[in-house]
């Protein structure tokens, strides 16, 4: 197994020429291009690649100089909150690798981007140089309009690279985390307000579900409200407590979730839970499932 998986999400999602490049920049020898997902709405692509952190650091680092050629931020607009043309970039430790490795990986790499490319950079999460900075909707409250008068504050002079914002790709923050699972709901109903007032009564900050962010959006190419979520620990809260609180809370508004939608890969243990969960079956494992069992006692090739 890799070392690390990382999940680049970049401010393009309209143009798919331009995501099929981005995708092949990222695409360095020694890495694994596991999905590419993007949605003109949200104007974003998400890349989820897996390898080792010098064959990945080699492929971002080329991904970064593709992105800053592509995307201007000033000509950029997405219902989903932006800080960069090359937005986050989280590293995550895969199997038995420790966060201190995803750590190192994310250091590394925020001081070459901002020494190659003359951005502004922060770390978040795990990554972070002070407590204050691990969230990432802290760093990047604001967005890229706000930017400038952000950076003219001492206490947000960024971790890496001058403090002025880049004129069109604007900052990046990169760090290093546990798997957070991407998730939307669509509603019947074309109302923000009501998909807001569910993303304030689901997330953590509302006083809702642990390790849940969300926030509502109008989406004009689906004419319907979303309500997007971001689950940070599936460990805390499953996937499945999570859209059954978004199922109440939207009938609660008159409002009815009519089809979900899960933006790059879903972590084996968080699916499982969902099956376990919902069939009430707290013995289940990655063995009662066919494919698993029939890989773990494949005959050995000679």
């Amino acid at each position: 197994m890799p070392a690390l998986e990382c999940v680049p999400n970049l401010s393009e999602g309209r143009r798919p020429e331009v995501v099929a490049r981005l995708a092949a920049a990222a695409s360095a020898p020694g890495v694994r291009l596991l999905d590419v997902a993007s949605d003109p709405d949200h104007n974003r692509c998400v890349l989820t690649l897996a390898g080792e952190p010098e064959a990945l650091i080699a492929g971002l680092l080329a991904l970064y100089e593709r992105a800053l050629a592509e995307i201007d931020l000033r000509r950029h607009e997405g219902v989903h909150p932006r800080l960069g043309a090359v937005d986050v970039v989280p590293f995550v430790p895969l199997g038995d690798t420790p966060m201190a490795t995803a750590v190192a990986a994310a250091r590394r790499l925020a001081s070459e981007v901002a020494r190659r490319y003359d951005l502004p950079v922060y770390l978040y999460e795990d990554a972070a140089s002070r407590p204050e900075r691990r969230s990432l909707a802290t760093i990047r409250r604001g967005g890229f309009e706000a930017l400038d008068g952000k950076l003219a504050e001492p206490r947000w002079a960024p971790d890496h690279g001058p403090a002025r914002r880049h004129p069109s790709a604007g900052a990046t923050v990169i760090g290093a985390r546990f798997f957070l699972i991407a998730c939307n709901a669509m509603l019947d109903t074309a109302d923000a307000a009501v998909a807001r007032a569910v993303a304030a009564a689901v997330r953590e900050s509302g006083g809702g579900l642990p390790a849940v962010r969300a926030l509502g959006f109008y989406l004009p190419s689906r004419g319907c409200a979303q309500v997007s979520m971001n689950l940070v620990d599936f460990r805390r809260t499953s996937l499945a407590r999570m859209l059954a609180r978004v199922r109440d809370e939207a009938a609660a508004r008159g409002a009815r979730v009519v089809a979900g939608e899960i933006v790059g890969l879903l972590p084996q243990q968080a699916a499982l839970d969902v099956v376990k969960e919902t069939l009430q079956l707290p013995a289940l494992g990655a063995g009662g499932l066919l494919e698993e069992r029939l890989r773990s006692t494949a005959p050995a090739s000679c």
